[in-house]
């Protein structure tokens, strides 16, 4: 690009030094040869009135000191030359003179110059004055010199500025070629560093923020492949336990079984959905969940963990009050967050797992309790990445109550008890 803006700016500077400079040379040589003819026709205005018209009558000519390189000669009203250096007969520049006008003309490579001398309104001679036409174009060519160093100086101090100028101009977008550069390598933090100049800023900051956007669409896929691996990996392993453990008992009766997969894959639908809508909760307003009994969903809760919690010689306990079974609360969304919960509870908890229901008026408050202890605080835990496990569970169990509106938090540490406060239903 640098190439391309200096020759585009030393073609504009030297169109424009050609227009400016090819008048200068004809102003230039038009002004010379200008001046030396007027010098010649004072040459031989002053040999006229020091000649005088005596010298028709036989006195001698004594013409005046002239300027180096001119010529003066003096002629009568025959041509005749009488005095100086000049040619004999007289020329035509000479005998236009004689007919009573001031005449000028180039001749033998000279320039000429003849001016009559009058006596009593009557032409009575002429005094012709020259020079070397080459002395006049010697201080021409002078000039056009003078004029072409001109054009050069002109020219470098164009390419300079040529050349600086493509320089403020290639540097911001050569750094942006680099950042797209690193950004295609996989660098998402890479960002164009703005300039001097407004339009490059404004693709700068167009590319910045498209790079923003595609980081935060990047991210977000990111996080949909992790949050779907995280809680479709616990329902399909009930899935798959449930299919092997009625194949492996003949004896089994498979309308039970077939009612526990069908479940399960209820629930995994609605774990899908439930991704889903936390995945695009940032483009669009989701749809919010469905409400549901409270208490269908411990119920559903409990069947499918408690096989599991059981497996290890662990409990599960639901408690609540007869009045808060009907209250509803957002469905799928509690379901997903009691799965994390209790999977972190069977994961990293320890002895009896608690589910308690309390009814506060305004929110229903739901507390998942193990015998085990947070090694976290309350806000750390919640972090993506941290903890002894993926570090996905609880900072996506986090997400899906922010997005219906409600609230998860750590409320004890020894033992562990995660609460989570729950809008219910208008309707309810």
């Amino acid at each position: 690009m640098r190439a391309h803006v200096v020759r585009v700016a030393v073609m504009a500077a030297v169109v424009a030094l050609l227009l400016l400079a090819v008048p200068l040379a004809v102003a230039i040589r038009f002004t010379f040869l200008a001046d030396e003819r007027d010098g010649l026709e004072r040459d031989a205005m002053a040999a006229v009135v020091r000649v005088g018209p005596d010298f028709v009558a036989g006195d001698p000519v004594e013409l005046p000191g002239s300027r180096g390189g001119v010529r003066r000669a003096v002629y009568d009203a025959s041509g005749a030359l009488r005095s100086g250096e000049g040619p004999s007969p007289a020329d035509a520049t000479v005998r236009q003179a004689l007919s009573g006008r001031v005449a000028q003309a180039r001749s033998g490579g000279e320039l000429v110059v003849a001016v009559p001398i009058s006596s009593q309104e009557r032409v009575v001679g002429a005094v012709r004055a020259s020079t070397r036409a080459s002395r006049v174009w010697g201080r021409v060519l002078w000039g056009w010199a003078a004029l072409l160093a001109l054009c050069l100086v002109a020219l470098f101090a164009a390419v300079w500025v040529a050349r600086r100028q493509a320089r403020v101009l290639s540097t911001p977008l050569e750094a942006l070629a680099r950042t797209s550069l690193a950004i295609a390598d996989g660098d998402l933090t890479a960002r164009a560093d703005g300039s001097s100049v407004e339009e490059i800023d404004e693709v700068a900051r167009a590319h910045n923020s498209m790079v923003e956007r595609l980081a935060r669409l990047l991210e977000r896929e990111r996080r949909f492949a992790a949050n779907a691996s995280h809680q479709l990996r616990t329902p399909l392993t009930g899935l798959q336990l449930g299919l092997e453990s009625a194949l492996a008992n003949p004896d089994a009766d498979p309308r039970t079984a077939l009612a526990e997969a069908a479940e399960q894959a209820h629930h995994l639908d609605h774990t899908i959905d439930e991704v889903l809508r936390i995945a695009t909760a940032d483009d669009t307003e989701a749809a919010p969940a469905a409400g549901q009994p409270v208490a269908d969903l411990l119920r559903a809760a409990e069947r499918r963990w408690h096989g599991v919690l059981a497996q290890d010689g662990r409990r599960l306990d639901l408690v609540w009050e007869p009045e808060t079974e009907r209250l509803s609360v957002p469905g799928r969304t509690t379901d997903q967050i009691l799965d994390v919960l209790l999977d972190n509870a069977h994961r990293h908890g320890a002895g009896t797992v608690t589910v308690t229901l309390r009814d506060l008026g305004t929110a229903l408050a739901v507390d998942v309790r193990d015998e085990g202890s947070a090694d976290l605080d309350g806000q750390a835990i919640f972090d993506r990445g941290t903890g002894a496990g993926t570090g996905i569970g609880l900072a996506l169990a986090r997400e899906m109550a922010d997005a219906a509106g409600a609230r998860l938090t750590l409320s004890g540490r020894a033992p562990t008890r995660f609460t989570l406060l729950l809008p219910l239903d208008e309707n309810t």
